[in-house]
């Protein structure tokens, strides 16, 4: 298809002719059948829903073949209007636009629908089994449409997927903004999802995937690398190595798939177990994981080899985790580290694989009798803990991957809680690592896409992060060296570790003042066609002030507030006003429906004046709203960085806490 077919498809939206019906592609990933969970009158509403984006004479037709999909596959996907071309991340100047900042927009868009990055694509979901861009194919085209003839004086604001409009704003409003999923609180149940997002009227955006910052498993492998680093240093002596110390943990598919690339990095042996033997082989196709077992003999010998050898290496097991933390109790074979990365936000929908049952087995029992799924699933889950325990006991260090398993195993009432039967009895990796050794300093997911697709853009732009950061660490404070280095080592060794799935685009960990002298060299070096075209700035919403998520995010605030969503909010409504291009909010990204709000921000880069002053305002108020709510709350680490900042940044006044002694306390009650 030539550009100019390309441009006319974006420009038409809905087409003028009815398509013909497509068949799904045998060979893809295709998203779980969803639960039959509507009556018969809220099936004829998700009906009439979905026909009032087509005209009258099409609604004969397209009624029944949306019932049908409804039926067969618990939502509408609207798949006959899946366009004909290739979605993928093209180069900027492919897309019709009337400015730069909407062409990214489209650029990352596409990215994240393209097969290669996306987990389910047909269904537009990116990953995480129920991370939606779009929920129908519909939204998708007259969202691009819009995008393609928005000036720079209008804001397209999207509703779960659904684009309301074009509305006249102003050149220093953002040109998108984004809401996911933000339901009345009472209304916020899994099941709540499962209705409504049926009905047609809400999704489930995750983080990165409804606000199209989603750059594939790079993102998730660094801050994976990052928290294996800092677990190890937590369990190993100072002169003792990674090499031939086992990680232990499931999940191969989406996110959770970055988890043995992060571990060969990182220089352990990561032994994965994946249920689904596509999304397996998927991983070890793509040169992440070394070596795939189906026998669980096997894999305990090629561990135990691979320990007396002090090996590197991932293996990538095709079975249930359960299995393994059992096998590996019985052979006496010692875990370091121990985790799960397993969908467990989506529990009863394909996000966890019950031990005892097949891949299929529990495709077909999740739809067709849910509620012993259901219970199939606990069970699994107090087996899982239990074999943890056992490990635990012998010195294992397990952490929970913000994925909800300590939330959901306690709710299926596995032996997960502390003494004092309020906690749990592992930490959140955020709560043990990321938390106090990262964001509460700052550091946080800084990332950026050359919107060229030029790999030389994407090393040049490596070049002046690197150079920046090497710069920085020169005046530094000591307590954040190990940060630096840690992403200087990272940044120097990017390329070879072949990370770009996808568009050209780069992660690593930054504070304000890095994230800011990065964004503007980046800035200068496009003005000077050292880049030749605009980087869109981004980030995970995981991050120092993007989310309040309780058991993930913010499991390291102690002040009473960690089921507060203030920060969040401030986050985005801050970042809106202060030159963000685009801006989202979402309920339950990460760790699940109604368990977190979360929010995120595009911002283009294209070498004018206008971007130097957006980048510096924003990209400094995004970090320090996080790094002030944390010093509140009496975080030491905080406490430091916003000291700091605010002798840096004269024109920054934040309240600090008083710091009340614990004997006054006790001597009060």
């Amino acid at each position: 298809m030539t550009t100019e077919n390309f441009k006319a498809q974006i420009l038409q939206g809905i087409p003028k002719e009815l398509p013909i019906k497509k068949t799904y592609p045998k060979i893809t990933s295709r998203a779980p059948k969803r639960r039959d969970i509507l009556s018969l009158e809220e099936k004829k509403l998700a009906i009439r829903n979905a026909l009032r984006y087509f005209p009258a004479d099409w609604h004969e037709t397209l009624g029944k073949e949306f019932a049908e999909e409804l039926n067969t596959l618990g939502r509408i996907y609207m798949y006959r209007f899946k366009p004909d071309y290739a979605i993928h991340a093209r180069s900027i100047d492919a897309y019709p636009a009337k400015t730069a900042q909407a062409a990214s927009i489209m650029l990352m868009i596409q990215n994240n629908l393209d097969p290669k990055v996306a987990q389910h694509p047909e269904e537009l979901i990116t990953y995480g089994g129920n991370g939606a861009v779009f929920q129908n194919w519909a939204q998708y085209l007259i969202t691009m449409q819009y995008l393609a003839t928005m000036t720079a004086e209008q804001t397209l604001h999207i509703y779960s997927g659904h684009p309301m409009g074009l509305f006249p704003s102003s050149k220093e409003a953002p040109r998108v903004v984004v809401t996911n999923g933000m339901m009345i609180p009472n209304y916020s149940k899994q099941n709540d999802w499962e209705k409504y997002n049926a009905l047609g009227v809400t999704q489930y955006g995750q983080m990165t995937a409804g606000s199209y910052m989603y750059i594939g498993p790079q993102g998730i492998v660094h801050g994976t690398t990052i928290t294996v680093l800092n677990a190890f240093r937590k369990v190993l002596k100072n002169d003792e190595s990674a090499k031939g110390k086992i990680f232990l943990t499931s999940g191969l598919g989406g996110m959770s798939g970055a988890q043995t690339k992060a571990g060969n990095i990182a220089g352990c042996i990561t032994i994965c177990a994946e249920v689904n033997k596509a999304a397996a082989e998927k991983r070890h196709q793509q040169g992440w994981v070394n070596e795939l077992l189906v026998d669980l003999d096997q894999l305990t010998k090629r561990a135990k080899q691979a320990m007396e050898r002090n090996e590197a290496v991932s293996l990538g097991y095709i079975g249930n985790i359960v299995e393994v933390w059992e096998k590996f109790d019985q052979e006496n074979l010692f875990i370091h580290l121990g985790s799960d990365q397993t969908s467990l936000h989506n529990p009863w929908s394909g996000g966890y694989y019950p031990v005892g049952l097949t891949f299929e087995e529990s495709n077909l029992l999740m739809r067709t009798q849910p509620e012993d799924f259901k219970q199939k699933v606990q069970a699994s889950l107090r087996r899982q803990v239990s074999a943890i325990n056992k490990h635990a006991a012998k010195g294992t260090y397990f952490f929970d991957y913000g994925n909800a398993f300590l939330l959901e195993a306690s709710r299926a009432g596995a032996d997960i809680m502390a003494n004092n039967g309020k906690d749990f009895r592992y930490s959140s990796y955020v709560q043990d690592i990321l938390g106090p050794m990262c964001f509460d300093y700052g550091f946080g997911p800084f990332r950026w896409v050359c919107t060229s697709g030029d790999p030389m853009d994407l090393q040049n732009s490596d070049d002046i992060a690197l150079r920046t950061m090497e710069e920085m660490l020169i005046t530094a404070p000591p307590e954040i060296h190990q940060q630096m280095r840690d992403n200087i080592k990272w940044i120097r060794e990017a390329a070879s570790n072949n990370l770009v799935v996808g568009s050209q685009a780069r992660i690593l960990y930054a504070d304000a003042e890095g994230r800011t002298k990065i964004a503007e060299a980046f800035n200068n070096a496009i003005k000077s066609g050292e880049i030749t075209s605009p980087i869109v700035l981004g980030r995970d919403h995981h991050d120092v002030g993007g989310t309040d998520s309780p058991f993930r995010e913010t499991s390291n605030i102690y002040d009473g507030s960690r089921f507060t969503a203030d920060m969040a909010i401030q986050n985005v409504i801050g970042d809106s006003f202060r030159g963000a291009t685009w801006v989202s909010i979402h309920n339950g990204g990460g760790v699940g429906w109604g368990e977190v709000i979360n929010g995120g921000f595009g911002l283009v880069l294209d070498g004018s004046e206008d971007a130097s002053r957006r980048l510096k305002s924003m990209l400094f108020y995004d970090v320090n709203n996080g790094i002030s709510r944390r010093s509140w709350a009496r975080n030491k680490e905080a406490i430091f960085a916003i000291k700091r900042e605010m002798t840096r940044t004269p024109e920054l006044k934040v309240t600090l806490p008083n710091l009340v002694e614990d004997e006054l306390l006790e001597r009060l009650f």
